[in-house]
């Protein structure tokens, strides 16, 4: 479904990806894993057309989309869940969705996924008037989840959605990813630092170091792996 190939991007003259490849198949969890300033973000950012990579492509349901316009990508059914959350603070979590489904002219359809996105979320059906700065961390990450949902993605994006969210709510939203995939059957491409709970919902995975994929493969047998224990995994 996606597949990442040679991905080389600089910011400037500093080096971010030095030649990633990875792929996504058709109704996977896969994760990638990092620490801080490992590229992690960079690859997301690259996928959906908001970085431009210096070589290497990004091939997307078999077109090679490096080089299209965000907007377009999204059109195709690629959504990005960014690092942070993003939503629009000022706007309500009704005007939020509304945002996602901006792309789509099936007014019926739409009025389904906003059902659909209600029956994973129903807190978000709670606030839907309320703006979205005044919701909590993890209120503002099934907004984000939502939001993205909206667009009908075949692949979804998610990056770090354990960051800055309340203990008890991660395994809510890591269970969410779950069922996302498996009733939807949504691929997901989960960014996480939370290295332990992204391999237990994922099939396959990868590494980070310093632009670089040092450890790809199952991830149950990188549960496993003496370095990512090291590393990741507390020992």
């Amino acid at each position: 479904m996606l597949e990442i190939s040679e991905l080389s991007v600089a910011y400037g003259a500093i080096a971010a990806l030095n030649g990633v490849s990875l792929r996504v198949g058709a109704g996977e969890i896969v994760t990638l894993i990092g620490g801080n300033g490992a590229g992690k973000t960079t690859t997301l950012r690259t996928v959906s057309g908001l970085l431009r990579a210096r070589e290497g492509r990004v091939t997307f349901l078999g077109e090679d989309i490096t080089k299209l316009a965000a907007h377009r990508i999204v059109a195709r059914g690629l959504g990005h869940v960014p690092e942070g959350r993003m939503v629009f603070s000022n706007l309500t979590v009704a005007e939020n969705l509304d945002l996602g489904a901006w792309l789509r002219k099936d007014r019926q359809g739409v009025e389904g996924t906003r059902d659909y996105v209600f029956g994973i979320f129903p807190r978000l059906k709670e606030r839907l008037r309320q703006t979205a700065g005044t919701l909590s961390g993890g209120e503002q990450q099934m907004l984000a989840i939502g939001r993205a949902l909206m667009g009908e993605p075949k692949l979804l994006m998610l990056d770090e959605p354990s960051l800055g969210i309340a203990p008890r709510l991660i395994s809510t939203i890591f269970e969410k990813i779950v069922e996302i995939n498996r009733a939807r059957g949504i691929a997901v491409l989960l960014v996480e630092q939370n290295a332990r709970m992204a391999l237990e919902i994922s099939s396959r995975a990868y590494v980070l170091e310093a632009g670089r994929v040092v450890i790809e493969g199952p991830s149950g047998e990188l549960r496993d792996h003496p370095r990512l224990k090291e590393a990741y995994l507390g020992g």
